[in-house]
C-alpha cells in the first residue's frame, strides 16, 4: 500500500512504489523512484517513511527500506540505496550515494558527489564536504571481505573538508575538523583540527581563526 499524506506535488514522470509512506507536504521532482525493491526483496515487501515537507530533486533513487525523517532534501541524482536510517533535518547533495545500512543523524549535511559506503554513521550536525570519500574494505576483494567490512564513524558535529578520502574504520571524533584534499588513516581525536596526506592533528579547534581576521 502506498500512502501519500497531503503532499504537495510529485511529478507525473515520478515512480512511487507500493510500500511508500510519504508525509505531508512532499515535492517529488520529475523522474524520482522512490522503494524500488533491492535485490532480493519483492515489491513492498520493505516499508519505506519519508516524512514531512521532503523535497526529493529529479532524478533521484531512493530504494525500499528506508527511514526517513522531515525535511529531508536531495539535490539532482542523488542514490540513495535500501534500509538506511536518516534523521530530520537531512540533506543529500548532487550525485551523492548513500549505500545500504547506512546511519544518519539530524541535521546533516552531505555535499555534492559524496561517496558513503555501507556501515557508516554520522551523527548528528556533521558536515561532509563536496567530494570526499568514506570507504569501508580495508583490503578490496581479499577473501571474506564482505564479512570484514568496517564503516567510518563521523561524531557529532564533525567537519570533513572536500576532496577529503577516510579509510575503513577511521572514527572522526566530535567537533572535529578534517582539512580539504586529506587522506585519514587514523581516528582523529575530538576538538581538532587534522590535515594532510597521511592526515595529522596540526591543532585544537579553538585556536582556528575566523575567515576574516586579521
Amino acid at each position: 500500500m502506498t500512502s501519500f499524506r497531503g503532499s504537495k506535488m510529485i511529478s507525473k514522470t515520478a515512480i512511487i512504489y507500493p510500500g511508500v509512506r510519504l508525509g505531508k507536504d512532499c515535492v517529488i521532482e520529475d523522474f524520482v523512484i522512490i522503494g524500488s525493491p533491492p535485490r532480493g526483496y519483492n515489491t513492498g515487501e520493505l516499508e519505506t517513511i519519508i516524512g514531512d515537507n521532503a523535497i526529493i530533486r529529479s532524478h533521484t533513487v531512493i530504494y525500499a527500506g528506508n527511514r526517513i525523517g522531515n525535511n529531508f532534501q536531495t539535490g539532482n541524482k542523488a542514490n540513495i540505496r535500501e534500509l538506511n536510517e536518516i534523521g530530520d533535518d537531512v540533506s543529500i547533495g548532487t550525485l551523492s550515494v548513500i549505500e545500504h545500512h547506512v546511519k544518519i543523524g539530524h541535521g546533516v549535511r552531505v555535499h555534492t558527489q559524496v561517496f558513503i559506503p555501507e556501515y557508516c554513521v554520522l551523527e548528528d550536525g556533521c558536515w561532509i564536504g563536496p567530494n570526499v570519500v568514506l570507504t569501508n574494505a580495508k583490503y578490496p576483494r581479499s577473501k571474506n571481505v564482505k564479512e570484514l567490512l568496517r564503516g567510518v564513524y563521523v561524531k557529532k558535529n564533525a567537519k570533513i573538508g572536500a576532496n577529503v578520502t577516510v579509510l575503513p574504520g577511521v572514527i572522526i571524533g566530535e567537533n572535529a575538523l578534517v582539512g580539504a584534499g586529506s587522506v585519514v588513516t587514523k581516528d582523529v581525536n575530538k576538538d581538532t583540527v587534522a590535515a594532510g596526506n597521511p592526515a595529522k592533528i596540526i591543532k585544537n579547534i579553538t585556536n582556528i581563526k575566523a575567515y576574516n581576521s586579521r
